[in-house]
């Protein structure tokens, strides 16, 4: 799956993709591939890339398949946060809407009694 928010936002901010490569010192290819969806970008790289245009994750993340879920921590007072970022497959998603409409039809089934 192209990466169609992290390209809008590189090249928003006038970055090429030579130029990203260079400081994540990688090869060009390897950098289209992640843009393109033919490899994937790991949470640290993510980060990376936010740091390099000057934006956030969440900004600029999308995910290889499914849904994602970010998390954050950032409690007052304290130095330390967390990011979490989750991806869940589609398959899982379909299973609990299967498994979610098989209780609405039994609950429907129980107030008609």
């Amino acid at each position: 799956m192209e990466k169609e928010k992290l390209i809008a936002v590189r090249k928003q901010k006038g970055f090429s993709q030579q130029t990203m490569a260079n400081h994540l010192c990688i090869d060009v290819s390897n950098y289209n591939r992640r843009e393109k969806g033919n490899a994937k970008i790991s949470y640290e790289e993510w980060e990376k890339i936010a740091q390099i245009l000057e934006t956030s994750v969440e900004d600029i993340y999308q995910p290889d398949e499914g849904y994602f879920i970010i998390c954050k921590d950032q409690s007052v007072g304290i130095n330390n946060g967390t990011n979490n970022v989750y991806t869940v497959p589609e398959h899982l998603l379909e299973t609990q809407r299967k498994y979610i409409e098989k209780l609405e039809r039994e609950l429907e089934e129980l107030k008609k009694k």
